[in-house]
């Protein structure tokens, strides 16, 4: 149940019921109703309601103004009746490929961050009990322990699409279906056999020092069978393209049938390709790094130890580890010991080490607070938690892990140490390196010193050469803390300026929404009037949230109804989530255009959090108004 379920309700019977209601959707402040009969809605109930700013009817369409939470009070909504589960705003990235692939991947793991940290800490209880002695892994306890710690590790696909579909705009139950076809048993390597459908694909592979990959195939057409439990790009990338495909699926599938195939053709499409592609890619280059990194060992184990130590974190979040298992088991069904592996020992202990030093670094106390049962997760092996949750989203503290993984692995294989059975994550490894037969403990040992190389260079870089970059305004030293302060707002539009008062549209000419003014622009753009972030960028373009580095939250809402063009004769030059300075341009727009539409183009622009300031004073400007000119003067 929703934060807003009891609004949700409310609001439901008042524009008179679920069944009168033909569809909805929102956009930046108000949910946008339309209903069979306006004459069954409650007007003044509505008005007077607790949580509803005021209602409108303008296009054709029933409107109640929400304000800016109204994205959770439509999911509310929606849940209750069934409507559809579609965000009308999927979050987007910003910044280079590397800083969205980044933002996605950790984005999508932070609902679920608390999960996995806690999988992890399980896990390690439960080895900390087997190695004490006080449980056996044959018995009950450490089965069920053992499930539970496990559960969200080994059907990872699942919540990352979950996650996922949240992200992109797709529906949650959908991405669950994406997650769930992933983790299918069928689906998986490891209980396929040669024969009918499924056969060993030798054309593909040839060459390659193992046994070929096993296929099966989907309307004719071969895909390369794989295990994807504990994977994570797999699920994030057939979301991604069910989000894509959604869009016009819902413009050519009639609005009455769309809660049902839209879904289907989703997951008949998405799922299809992303077995017929996904697997086949992951397969090659899984198979192209074994043999590359067999050739490597041969070539010189110190190279091969640093390589491996600096990119295994990598490779574990592209599912790309897998192309060393298979060396390590050849090496010990034919040796009796590994040497592939060991490069990697000291990864966890880099990473869980720079985690541990940014706890001395971060501002924000919610990121602080996830730090210790990462840690801990870390020490046992699991560091999706560090990785994820601290690390990744930070990009220094990960690639000074990989450094520290990079030495340690260096000195595991210039000190030749063998691991002797496979198995055994974080500290509980360090036994896979005695030698049971004679009672070699050395290569322990060298682990140990492994574990300390790793640990000291991860958590001495990330102290001494990373800061936090979180802006958290300070009062200086002396300065009175009633003391008034004042933010500049410049003009993010120009052309002629007017009251708010002015406004053709109620909701904003009373005032409900904030404190502003209304512009009625003479030139087709609009740009930053103060440093700040890009908070919210709608789907259409034709609003834009902004905060600034202070705190101050501004919409400017550009056209009145403009939202029914659905980005047409707009365009944005900026995403959201991004960094801006005063002055960037954001987006433009075509005056002429939407003006011929029917559309009137004057411009809203409004201090959302208006009760948080003391006072907003306008400019005293009567004649035109230019993007550079001061507009509101906000007290603190």
């Amino acid at each position: 149940m929703g934060k807003y379920r009891d609004l949700a309700e409310k609001i439901v019977e008042n524009v008179g019921g679920k069944e009168n209601i033909n569809s909805l959707t929102h956009c930046i402040t108000r949910l946008r109703f339309k209903l069979k009969d306006e004459s069954k809605a409650n007007d003044d109930v509505l008005k007077n309601m607790d949580g509803v700013v005021t209602i409108m009817h303008s296009a054709g369409q029933y409107q109640v103004v929400i304000g800016n939470h109204v994205g959770q009070v439509y999911e509310d909504v929606v849940d209750m009746t069934g409507l559809g589960g579609e965000s009308n705003t999927p979050e987007e990235s910003s910044g280079s490929l590397f800083d969205r692939l980044i933002d996605v991947i950790s984005g999508i793991f932070q609902p679920f961050l608390g999960a996995l940290s806690a999988g992890g800490m399980i896990k390690g209880l439960n080895a900390i009990l087997v190695a004490a002695g006080v449980l056996t892994a044959e018995s009950g306890t450490y089965i069920v322990l053992n499930a539970i710690g496990d559960a969200i590790f080994m059907f990872l696909p699942i919540a990352v699409a979950v996650a996922a579909a949240k992200k992109f705009g797709v529906n949650q139950y959908v991405g669950l279906v994406i997650g769930g076809a992933l983790c299918y048993p069928a689906i998986q390597l490891s209980t396929l056999t040669a024969g009918g459908d499924v056969q060993p694909l030798y054309t593909l592979f040839s060459g390659s020092m193992f046994e070929s990959p096993v296929y099966m195939t989907f309307m004719g057409l071969p895909f390369v069978a794989n295990d994807y439990t504990s994977s994570v790009i797999p699920s994030i990338l057939i979301v991604w393209l069910a989000s894509k495909l959604q869009r016009p699926l819902r413009k050519v599938i009639p609005e009455v049938i769309q809660n049902f195939f839209v879904p289907f053709f989703l997951l008949l499409i998405a799922l299809p390709v992303g077995f017929l592609v996904i697997g086949p890619v992951i397969t090659i280059l899984t198979n192209m790094l074994a043999t590359g990194f067999d050739s490597l060992l041969a070539f010189s184990p110190i190279l091969f130890g640093l390589i491996v130590g600096f990119f295994w974190q990598v490779l574990v979040m592209f599912g790309l580890h897998w192309s060393l298992i298979p060396i390590a088991i050849l090496q010990l069904g034919t040796m009796g010991y590994a040497t592939a592996l060991t490069g990697m020992f000291g990864a966890s202990f880099a990473q869980t080490a720079a985690v541990a030093a940014m706890y001395f670094r971060l501002k924000n106390p919610k990121e602080k607070a996830l730090v210790l049962p990462a840690v801990i997760s870390g020490i046992c092996g699991v560091t999706e938690p560090a990785i994820y949750g601290l690390s990744l989203p930070k990009k220094k503290p990960f690639v000074f892990s990989m450094i520290g993984g990079a030495v340690s692995g260096a000195f595991m294989t210039a000190m030749g140490v063998r691991s002797y059975v496979m198995g055994g994550l974080g500290v509980f490894g360090i036994p896979s390196y005695i030698n049971q037969q004679t009672g070699d403990s050395s290569g322990a040992i060298y682990s140990v010193i492994a574990i300390a190389i790793a640990s000291v260079i991860g958590f001495v870089l990330t102290f001494f050469f990373w800061r936090d970059d979180t802006v958290v305004e300070e009062i200086p030293e002396g300065q009175k803390a009633m003391e008034v302060r004042k933010e500049i707002v410049t003009s993010p539009v120009q052309g002629q300026m007017m009251p708010l008062s002015t406004a053709s549209d109620q909701a904003f000419a009373q005032g409900a929404l904030g404190k502003g003014v209304v512009i009625h622009p003479t030139v087709g753009e609009v740009v930053a009037p103060f440093d700040g972030t890009v908070m919210t960028m709608f789907p259409t373009k034709h609003a834009i949230g902004l905060i600034s580095d202070n705190g101050l939250e501004l919409l400017i809402h550009i056209g009145l109804d403009t939202v029914q063009l659905d980005g047409k004769y707009f365009e944005a030059h900026v995403e959201q989530g991004a960094k801006v300075k005063r002055g960037d341009k954001l987006v433009s727009f075509d005056i002429k255009a939407i003006e011929e539409a029917g559309f009137s183009v004057e411009t809203p622009v409004i201090v959302t959090n208006s009760a948080d300031y003391l006072d907003i004073i306008e400019t005293d400007c009567k004649e035109g108004i230019s993007s550079s000119d001061e507009l509101l003067t906000v007290l603190v």
